[in-house]
Formats: structure tokens, C-alpha cells, sequence
């Protein structure tokens, strides 16, 4: 009950003696925890990507200088083997070699792309990699680079 107000023994009769009532508070912890129970596998870690929109008129592109290599594109084909510009690299060699292709570039920007039939982990280990290896900047490209 909320108060008594009857007699009891070392009391004083006619006083109202006020009794905590946790009745409410477990409604609402239950309550919460069916909401994080709800929500929680709602929560996964997204990949924000930010793609740009398409030019309605596109320029002809100017050709390439000579001097310029091109970017450097990190992919990982369909058997989860991964590549710098075509050439396959072991996990362990892939970070040191990255590093010393982007101090001689003197850039820190890394074109990414995954074969449709790439294992995820692979993918998102290149990913894990490339950072490792001082990438800064990753581009994932929704089309092929020539």
C-alpha cells in the first residue's frame, strides 16, 4: 500500500507513515529494456559513401598527360587476393609497399574497388590495410577505371 494509517506497535496513532513504491520505476526499467532489446540489432556500423552526381553535360575529358602514372587503385579480385594497380600483394607486404607508392606520389589518396564476387572480409580488410598503409583519402569507385 502507499501509506498505512492504522495502528501498529511504536507508532504514533493518526500519522500517515509514507512507504517507497517501486511498482512504477521497474514499469519503466522494462519497459526500456524491451526498446534496447528492439533497436539493438537495428544498430550496425554503416559505410557512409558519398557518391558524385552525374554532369548533364559532360565535358570531353582532356587527354592524359604522359608524366602522370594514374591513380592508385587498390581492388581485391574474386578469389580475396589484394591488388595495387593489378599487382597482387600478401597482406603482410601490402601496407609498406602502399606507404612507399603514396610518398613517392606525394599524395595520400587511394581509389578502391571489389570484384562482385569478392569475399566482404577481404574487402573490408583492403580497406583496413590501405588505411594501415597512410591512405587518407579512399575513393570507392562505382565504375571501372581504364
Amino acid at each position: 500500500m502507499g501509506m498505512d494509517i492504522g495502528s501498529a506497535k511504536g507508532r504514533k496513532q493518526g500519522r500517515s507513515h509514507p512507504e517507497m513504491n517501486v511498482t512504477p520505476l521497474v514499469d519503466v526499467v522494462l519497459v526500456l529494456l524491451i526498446i534496447f532489446m528492439v533497436v539493438t540489432p537495428m544498430m550496425n556500423e554503416h559505410f557512409w559513401i558519398h557518391v558524385p552526381s552525374r554532369a548533364t553535360d559532360e565535358a570531353e575529358p582532356a587527354p592524359p598527360d604522359p608524366a602522370d602514372e594514374g591513380p592508385i587503385v587498390v581492388s581485391v579480385n574474386a578469389q580475396g587476393q589484394i591488388q595495387i594497380n593489378r599487382d597482387v600483394y600478401p597482406d603482410a607486404d601490402f601496407p609498406v609497399r602502399l606507404r612507399r607508392m603514396l610518398a613517392a606520389r606525394g599524395e595520400r589518396r587511394v581509389y578502391f574497388d571489389a570484384d562482385d564476387d569478392a569475399p566482404f572480409e577481404r574487402a573490408v580488410a583492403a580497406l583496413d590495410l590501405a588505411r594501415a598503409g597512410g591512405a587518407a583519402h579512399i575513393a570507392v569507385t562505382t565504375e571501372a577505371l581504364p
